[in-house]
């Protein structure tokens, strides 16, 4: 190798190193905003759901009810289906009309979320979790600015779980603000705020959750080769619920 590629190669190399540094400094840069969020939410004082519901319906109310209007549902919404595309980094959200169609009202774009394409399997994973779940609660004190908590594990994961010997599956999976997250999906500030929002006005009871690792309507996932066996079977089930839901 000459002099002159060996230059070559060296800046190359440089290019990769500095452009490494770059994206961990970004990324520990978006951690230390997400930790000073979460001191300045603890110390803020403690709100109910309500309080909360009244302290951001209005504005949230005419961030979206254009896009209730062009959807042809009514405000709010009596039942929600928000579906998580984990490889487009999507989060749409559903709502019924007045027949009781569900109708797509908006796609937030996922601004944090960690992991790969594949399912939840163990506490620290860092994965995303895949399935249908529903909202356990909202939190209104959160240390993401508001919080929407996510049904995991549920039942196919439990189950799942048992056959593989897997113990300490996680918890506290949110829909939260703020941009970082890991293991949960963080959609900023003000998505946050239309999220809780219209959960809480339609009951979380009538939330439903769908975490995909991609868009089932139009292609196929492909797992890590050391995907659980059952994993295909997931997808089958989460492919058979998208198809309900027309192409966003």
């Amino acid at each position: 190798m000459s002099w002159g590629q060996k230059k070559i190669s060296g800046l190359g190399a440089l290019a990769v190193s500095v452009a490494m540094c770059c994206a961990l400094a970004a990324w520990k840069w978006d951690f230390m905003m997400m930790a000073k969020d979460a001191v300045s939410n603890r110390m803020a004082k403690r709100c109910t759901v309500g309080e909360r519901v009244e302290q951001y319906g209005t504005v949230v109310r005419e961030r979206l009810l254009p896009f209730f209007e062009k959807a042809d549902a009514p405000w709010p919404a009596r039942r929600l289906v928000l579906v998580g595309l984990k490889e487009e980094r999507q989060l749409e959200v559903w709502g019924e009309d007045a027949t009781g169609t569900l109708k797509l009202i908006r796609v937030y774009p996922v601004m944090g979320a960690s992991g790969t394409i594949g399912p939840k399997l163990v506490e620290g994973d860092g994965q995303v979790p895949e399935g249908i779940y529903g909202i356990e609660s909202l939190n209104p004190n959160s240390a993401f600015h508001l919080s929407l908590r996510v049904s995991y594990p549920n039942v196919f994961d439990r189950e799942r779980a048992k056959e593989d010997g897997r113990q300490r599956l996680g918890s506290d999976i949110m829909i939260h603000g703020g941009t970082a997250s890991a293991g949960c999906l963080a959609m900023g500030n003000e998505a946050a705020e239309d999220l809780f929002v219209m959960a809480a006005l339609a009951g979380t009871a009538n939330v439903e959750v769908i975490l995909c690792p991609c868009d089932l309507r139009v292609k196929r996932p492909r797992p890590s080769a050391n995907a659980p066996t059952w994993t295909a079977r997931l997808y089958q089930t989460l492919g058979a619920k998208m198809k309900t839901l027309p192409r966003s």
